[in-house]
């Protein structure tokens, strides 16, 4: 496992599954979470579970480009791996980022392309420096023209919510394209838990909006649901032992559960002029440039593959 890790949303769920495993593998973990009234607590729970891990909380709220910078500024040594699974899941009317931004798209892809870019040169130190996007099944909905500014009508959540998720694939590719072209040693892979209990159904900033889905969530969660330990598996093979420009999930029931391998991937996501042109709309509207090591690119290679 890494020596360095940051893990964003790393107070519950999937980002707490994932920070302790890697905390209890004998990494030093940051739990990256906007409330720190939960995210202390969510460290001592490591501390208690396993005695010594180097366990420590900051704040970083992916919904505030202020906040992206200000936790990257504060960034000392190199970053051996950043774990991007913080999100947001379909708040049924359009809302804000502090910045303006839709949300969804706001925070699940341009704060984690932001908090990448900020801390590529950390990363970029590290020996083995590693990215893992956690994306969804629900990318597959994602189109073109509304990931792209274009809708053909007004707000939907659930379909903001893939265009996000598409966003994050399109990104976790587009990065190894970059890394690779760059001549960097850095590995870029994307995951997806399957189906999974996790707070995304009950918060109040997304389904839990609705009361009767917020009532329902934890029998619902029981029932149908796999748990938030299993749902991390695929972002902790993501994290070590995944190839280059990778995208892996369950494999069961519709990738729904079970053992990770690779995962399917729509065609939307696999389109490298899509992903360039996310890339320079994300450079745009989040003002921040990756800096890759000194010299121009070779030029671009095939697709890593999924």
């Amino acid at each position: 496992m890494a020596k360095s890790a940051v893990v964003t949303g790393a107070n519950s769920g999937i980002g707490w599954h994932t920070a302790f495993a890697l905390a209890r593998s004998g990494t030093s973990v940051t739990l990256a979470c906007r409330n720190l009234a939960k995210a202390e607590p969510a460290a001592d729970r490591i501390r208690a579970l396993s005695p010594g891990a180097d366990v420590r909380v900051r704040r970083l709220d992916l919904s505030s480009l202020a906040s992206v910078n200000e936790f990257a500024a504060g960034w000392t040594g190199p970053l051996e791996l950043l774990v991007n699974n913080a999100g947001v899941m379909a708040p049924p009317s359009w809302r804000a980022t502090q910045d303006g931004l839709e949300l969804q798209f706001g925070t699940n892809h341009l704060g984690h392309f932001a908090l990448t870019g900020r801390l590529l040169p950390a990363l970029l130190a590290a020996e083995r420096p590693r990215v893992v996007t956690v994306t969804s099944l629900a990318h597959r909905g994602g189109t073109a023209g509304v990931l792209l500014g274009n809708p053909s009508e007004g707000y939907r959540a659930i379909q903001a919510y893939s265009e996000s998720k598409l966003a994050n694939l399109l990104f976790a590719l587009e990065l190894q394209r970059r890394a690779t072209e760059h001549g960097t040693t850095l590995v870029s892979a994307a995951a997806h838990p399957g189906l999974t209990a996790t707070n995304l159904f009950r918060s109040r900033d997304g389904l839990g909006a609705n009361p009767l889905i917020r009532g329902l969530g934890a029998a619902f969660g029981r029932l149908v649901l796999q748990s938030a330990e299993a749902g991390a598996r695929p972002s902790l093979y993501a994290a070590d032992a995944a190839g280059p420009g990778s995208y892996v999930g369950p494999r069961w029931m519709g990738e729904s559960r079970g053992p990770v391998g690779a995962a399917r991937i729509s065609g939307t996501a696999t389109d490298p002029e899509l992903a360039a042109q996310l890339w320079d709309l994300s450079e745009e509207l989040t003002e921040v440039r990756y800096v890759w090591p000194a010299g121009d690119p070779g030029p671009r290679e095939a697709d890593p593959g999924v």
